[in-house]
């Protein structure tokens, strides 16, 4: 009972260590190389662990951290609705994929950086260009892949709801959603990375806050330590929205890591 009890705690500890064990040897492996180190441009860990504190806990964590994070939520956000909306649409209908496939290959195939200058023109400079230019990159691999998990819906399962007379809204919610939500949840994954890299570049054009700004104020600004305590932050939040996402991916898709393990033995 003990070694069946232990086992949990010692996965546990592998998971952790396994996690931990590279940045902490990355951290030493910093650390020894800027030891005695007269250069500006890399300070040694501890130095940007000082401006770090001294940067982010005060008042830049309200007037730049949050805002940001609040953007970068709200273009996540609209990317998920339009692009799992709009997906399930074309993906259920064979001549609205067969209009606008061309279309939209083309505007998904156009780098989101090149259109800030556009919607800085068409929204102006203010949070909705920012929030516009994250919902620009951030729903193509939602919508594409709501759209090829709604075309790879199994056969056998459209045809059994239909001899359930188990069609419209009903066969959406119950079958057709629920077998593309692995997919769909794979494109969401793809959605948070490309909106931090969109959120942080939306900021450095026109913008007098957030942390895209003021990681290129430091740097125009030569303070260097401050800088890579910037980059340590987003670090930081692509990490967290990670560790958000995988758990919300096991309680939606329950189900499908649950066969999977079946699967396996």
């Amino acid at each position: 009972m003990r070694r069946i009890r232990l086992r949990p705690v010692l996965g546990a500890l592998r998971t952790l260590g396994y996690a931990a064990g590279l940045p902490a040897l990355a951290l030493l492996a910093w650390a020894l190389a800027t030891d005695r180190s007269a250069s500006l441009y890399f300070p040694p860990p501890a130095t940007i662990a000082d401006a770090f504190v001294e940067t982010w806990f005060g008042p830049a964590f309200t007037e730049d951290v949050l805002p940001s994070l609040g953007r970068f939520a709200a273009g996540v956000l609209l990317s998920m609705v339009i692009g799992i909306v709009a997906g399930t649409a074309i993906g259920t209908t064979r001549w609205l994929r067969d209009l606008l496939e061309p279309m939209l290959e083309f505007f998904r195939a156009v780098p989101p950086v090149v259109l800030v200058p556009v919607l800085m023109l068409m929204l102006g400079v203010g949070d909705t260009m920012r929030i516009a230019v994250i919902v620009s990159g951030c729903v193509w691999p939602v919508l594409l892949n709501t759209v090829e998990g709604v075309r790879g819906v199994d056969t056998v399962l459209t045809e059994t709801s239909r001899s359930y007379r188990v069609r419209g809204g009903l066969s959406l919610r119950y079958v057709v959603l629920p077998a593309a939500s692995p997919q769909i949840m794979a494109g969401i994954r793809l959605c948070l990375s490309i909106g931090l890299i969109l959120m942080v570049i939306s900021e450095m054009f026109a913008s007098s806050s957030g942390l895209g700004y003021r990681i290129v104020y430091f740097q125009r600004s030569f303070m260097i330590a401050q800088m890579w305590s910037g980059i340590v932050l987003l670090g930081l939040v692509g990490v967290a929205v990670a560790g958000l996402y995988g758990i919300a991916e096991r309680r939606v898709l329950h189900w499908y890591h649950g066969m999977r393990e079946v699967a396996r033995g």
